[in-house]
């Protein structure tokens, strides 16, 4: 029988597979810097991206119930795929029977809504994970808000492991960015904004701006998802309320506290103290 959930105020809860979510919490942090904050890496199971839905659903699901469980009441999803196969069922099935006024947000939604000024030409493109892209999330969101736009996405494997194995700035990372970057807009010419729909692939930035034409805009999420935190407690001071402000972060990654300490220093400038958890 499970515990009852801490009823306490209580940190926010940012969540990944791996280490790209660190790439959100960072900009959440340089716009919400008072708040209490636990990230959490299920990097023993990661790569999310090639999974399927009812895996992802699984494994997310548990992470919520962690993260609930050591005081969250607000749990940000910083992982496309988790925000593309896991959001929606979570919001609608399980927090009703977990707790009703628990709430989990993803990075998906945030990232649509700021696209509308972006494109002249109303062609968008969208790099991402195998599993997000056969989601079709993106384009069902955008479609939602912009009917008027089109959506065109291109899997890009490898380039979660070029991030993961700290090969983002090797030579070698060029070829697989030059590849997938060029094959999209094989696909649509008119694409004039590229939406970067995986929390890993801003460490790729520099490269993908090296081989993306002038004129077309790189859309890196972390921003956009921490002003859209920051407006939602602000809609929303019940739950500003239960989340605590001392300006502090702890980490818990599923993986090997060494190992998360070395890969996470590609992603934040400080070092950092963490604790290995177990989600199953």
């Amino acid at each position: 029988m499970k515990r009852p959930l801490p009823q306490i105020p209580g940190p926010i809860g940012v969540f990944d597979s791996g280490y790209g979510g660190l790439t959100i919490l960072s900009k959440i942090r340089e716009v919400l810097p008072q708040y209490d904050y636990i990230y959490l890496g299920d990097n023993a199971r990661a790569p999310y991206g090639t999974r399927s839905f009812e895996v992802v659903y699984e494994f997310t699901l548990q992470a919520v119930q962690k993260l609930f469980e050591k005081g969250c009441h607000l749990v940000v999803l910083a992982c496309n795929t988790a925000s593309a196969k896991a959001l929606r069922s979570i919001q609608m099935n399980d927090l009703p029977k977990m707790d009703a006024d628990r709430r989990v947000l993803g990075v998906i939604r945030p990232t649509v809504e700021s696209i509308g000024d972006m494109t002249q030409s109303r062609h968008i493109g969208v790099l991402a994970t195998g599993g997000t892209i056969k989601s079709e999330s993106y384009p069902l969101e955008i479609h939602k808000l912009f009917p008027d736009i089109q959506v065109s996405g291109m899997a890009c494997p490898m380039w979660v492991s070029l991030v993961e194995y700290n090969e983002a700035q090797d030579e070698g990372a060029d070829y697989f960015i030059r590849k997938y970057i060029n094959q999209l807009l094989e696909k649509d010419p008119l694409i004039d904004a590229l939406i970067l729909g995986c929390t890993h692939y801003p460490i790729l930035l520099p490269k993908i701006r090296q081989y993306t034409p002038e004129g077309i805009q790189v859309i890196a999420q972390g921003e956009y998802v921490a002003h859209s935190l920051e407006d939602y407690l602000r809609r929303h001071p019940e739950m500003d309320a239960k989340c605590t402000k001392g300006g502090n972060c702890e980490f818990y990654t599923t993986e090997a506290e060494e190992k998360f300490i070395e890969s996470a220093s590609t992603f934040l400038n400080q070092q950092i103290d963490v604790k290995r958890v177990s989600l199953e």
